[in-house]
């Protein structure tokens, strides 16, 4: 049975790259839309359902960053792959990128090639996430942390807590194996991909996160002075 088409949809006020990146990306096999503007990019990511937006950060109105963090607050649209197309390369840029949920980031100026080659290195990384899941635990319990990978929850308590995929991914990595240490180039290489580029300090950024919403049970989280992080399944409450 053939393997579904992917469907992308670029967002960008700058036409002459929405071409470009239509072009280059159909080429390639996949079906594209566009949209020059951030409401258009919303209201056509909610009508189509695309399985990964590529989305500029710097645009007039709704800037990217706001695209992105409507998508993930969207019941129908939330699991949506993103790929951030950015001016700007430094440290600040690339945390609050990842602090919206986004997969991936390519700066400006790019080459379509660069672009065709990080789409594919996302779907690999999806579809290895999903053949490795069959061979991993549903759902895992513990403590008062329940992390379920059927549907994407994690609960407090019993409560149901929000977040976003990598931080689901990365706490879901840690419970899968308690009291193991893996380093921070461990986890960037486990949870973002090997093919994705992204600086340590990303991975401090979502463990706070993760702490703050796991509550009293935070400190499960340990912080492994020099080495990295493990998740310990006898913190103190």
């Amino acid at each position: 049975m053939a393997k579904k088409t992917k469907t992308l949809l670029c967002v960008d006020d700058e036409h002459d790259i929405l071409d470009i990146l239509s072009y280059n990306l159909k080429k390639e096999g996949y079906t594209v839309y566009t949209a020059d503007s951030g409401d258009k990019g919303i209201q056509l990511a909610e009508k189509i359902k695309p399985d990964l937006v590529i989305l500029d950060v710097m645009m007039p109105g709704k800037d990217g960053l706001e695209v992105c963090k409507a998508i993930r607050n969207s019941m129908f649209i939330k699991d949506t792959h993103i790929i951030f197309l950015t001016a700007k390369a430094d440290e600040v840029d690339e945390i609050v990128g990842l602090e919206f949920g986004a997969d991936d980031y390519v700066t400006k100026p790019f080459s379509p090639r660069k672009i065709v080659t990080r789409v594919k290195a996302l779907f690999r990384r999806v579809e290895l996430r999903k053949e490795l899941t069959d061979d991993k635990k549903s759902v895992i319990k513990i403590s008062g942390i329940e992390i379920n990978r059927i549907n994407y929850t994690v609960r407090v308590d019993g409560m149901e807590v929000k977040f976003l995929h990598k931080e689901f991914e990365l706490l879901y990595f840690l419970m899968h194996r308690p009291n193991m240490v893996f380093s921070r180039n461990n986890l960037l290489h486990h949870v973002w991909g090997e093919d994705a580029f992204f600086v340590d300090r990303t991975v401090d950024v979502h463990v706070t996160k993760i702490r703050k919403k796991m509550g009293r049970y935070g400190n499960m989280i340990e912080t492994v002075r020099g080495v990295g992080y493990k998740f310990t399944s006898n913190g103190n409450f």
